[in-house]
C-alpha cells in the first residue's frame, strides 16, 4: 500500500481549523468540505485520462477527460462530510453507502449499511473517511469492496494514526491511502492524539 501525505499549507490551514477546539459545527464542515477537496485532487492525480480533440476559440487543440470515473464510498456517518466535495470534482461519479458504528468498549466496527453493489467488476473506488484511528472501519470496508470485485481502492482521510496506517497496511485491502496528516499515536480510547476528536460529532453535534 502506498501512503501519500498531502503535505501543503492549505491543507495545514484547514486541518488546524478543525483541530480547534473552538471550531463551531459549520466552520468545522466548511473546513472538512474544502480539506476534503485537496485530498481528492491528491487521489486522482495518478488517475487514468483519455486525450480528446476540441476546440478553442484560437484553433483546434487536444485536451483530457477523466475516464472509468471511480466509485465513491462515504462511511457513514461522519465520510458524508466529504462526499460533496468529491461529487464537486468527479460529477458523474456513482456512489456507494457504507454505514459503519464502532463499539466504545470493543473499539470493533459493526455495519448497520451497506448499498454497494455486490459486483464492482474491477471498478476503483474512493472510500471516504474522515479519521483511520484502529483502522477497524476502513478494513472492513475495503474487505467488502474486495469481496465485490473493486479494483484500485483509495482511502481519503483526513488524519491517521500511525497504529491505523499499519493495520490498513498490514490487512493488504487497500492500494492507496491519501491523507492530511499522520499523528502520533492512538490514546486508550481509541482516538487520535492530538486529533480533533470526533468528526462525526463535530460536524452533527449528535453521537
Amino acid at each position: 500500500m502506498r501512503v501519500t501525505v498531502a503535505n501543503h499549507p492549505l491543507v495545514t490551514d484547514r486541518l488546524t481549523r478543525m483541530r480547534a477546539r473552538e471550531t463551531d459545527r459549520a466552520g468545522f464542515r466548511r473546513c472538512l468540505t474544502e480539506l476534503s477537496g485537496f485530498l481528492v485532487y491528491e487521489a486522482t492525480r495518478d488517475h487514468a485520462s483519455t486525450p480528446i480533440d476540441i476546440d478553442t476559440p484560437m484553433g483546434p487543440s487536444v485536451g483530457a477527460h477523466i475516464t472509468d470515473l471511480p466509485i465513491l464510498v462515504p462511511v457513514m456517518r461522519a465520510g458524508l462530510g466529504m462526499l460533496s466535495a468529491a461529487l464537486d470534482l468527479l460529477p458523474e461519479a456513482r456512489t456507494g453507502f457504507v454505514g459503519m458504528k464502532r463499539d466504545e468498549q470493543t473499539l470493533l466496527p459493526h455495519a448497520y449499511v451497506n448499498t454497494v453493489p455486490d459486483q464492482l467488476d474491477g471498478r476503483d473506488v474512493f472510500v471516504l473517511d474522515p479519521m483511520l484511528a484502529t483502522g477497524g472501519s476502513a478494513i472492513q470496508t475495503c474487505t467488502t469492496l474486495r469481496q465485490s470485485s473493486a479494483g484500485r481502492i483509495t482511502l481519503v482521510c483526513v488524519l491517521a494514526a500511525p497504529e491505523g496506517v499499519e493495520a490498513l497496511r498490514e490487512s493488504e485491502t487497500a492500494d492507496l491511502l491519501v491523507t492530511g496528516a499522520i499523528d502520533e499515536r492512538l490514546n486508550d480510547a481509541g482516538f487520535i492524539l492530538p486529533g480533533l476528536g470526533d468528526a462525526g460529532d463535530r460536524q452533527f453535534g449528535l453521537n
